[in-house]
């Protein structure tokens, strides 16, 4: 296999199923675990003090003609998984987002409580990822920030079946549409960075929504119960890096 399809595959089963490797590096947001300690868990996770991590605190922004994302997504959220990380909606083929000349499939999306990305200096009480690949394996992820107000669709939906407990998983009776927790308006802005949990890998392109969308105080309120405590990356180091709107 090529070293960039190898590596995707690394990246990939982080952000999908945490591979039990890292599970055995007892990585988490607090204690002997916590962000500031990844690096020294695994000699995976090197990249964790990498120059290009997320998140950021979006801001300095660049002006910029970024073209539309292109989303071919349909209802295809098949199942709810408590990782122990975080809450997180498995998706089925069928789902792409086009951007950079590429097509990048939709394998899942998760949340963060509060938001890991900062716009502007402002945190938001929830944050969610949607995160894609194309065929060789480069990620793509779309953050939207939820601030509290009227009840999420697309939450209420998935928060049906919420899994309370690590390692609960249920198979949803009507497939989740994740255009209904995405803005009416697609504008966003972009960045280069990583994933935010280890193995912190680099070279995930970043595309965060500018509109925030909003969701209940009870919504919010559910999934930080399952977690039991904040499950954010702290900002990390913006360094050279340009952010574009």
């Amino acid at each position: 296999m090529k070293k960039s399809i190898l590596l995707a595959c690394a990246m990939i089963a982080s952000t999908t199923s945490f591979a039990s490797e890292h599970e055995h590096a007892h990585w988490g947001y607090t204690g002997d675990g916590a962000p500031e300690n990844w690096a020294s868990l695994t000699g995976d996770n090197f990249a964790c003090t990498g120059k290009n991590q997320s998140p950021i605190n979006l801001t300095g922004f660049i002006e910029s003609e970024l073209a539309p994302i292109v989303f071919h997504y349909q209802a295809g959220g098949n199942e709810i998984v408590n990782n122990g990380h975080t809450v997180q909606v498995n998706y089925q083929k069928g789902s792409y987002i086009e951007i950079d000349g590429k097509q990048f499939n939709l394998l899942q999306f998760h949340f963060h409580a509060p938001s890991e990305n900062h716009i502007n200096g402002e945190a938001y009480p929830l944050e969610g990822h949607l995160v894609h690949a194309d065929k060789d394996g480069n990620l793509a992820v779309i953050a939207v920030m939820f601030k509290e107000g009227y009840e999420n669709k697309g939450l209420a939906a998935a928060w049906k079946q919420i899994p309370m407990h690590e390692g609960d998983k249920h198979a949803f009776s009507a497939s989740v549409d994740a255009l209904d927790i995405l803005p009416e308006n697609k504008d966003y802005y972009r960045f280069n960075g990583s994933l935010t949990t280890p193995p912190c890998s680099e070279g995930v392109r970043w595309f965060v929504m500018k509109e925030a969308v909003t969701a209940s105080k009870a919504q919010i309120e559910a999934f930080k119960a399952t977690m039991h405590g904040a499950n954010n990356r702290p900002l990390q180091d913006v360094n050279s890096r340009v952010i574009l709107k």
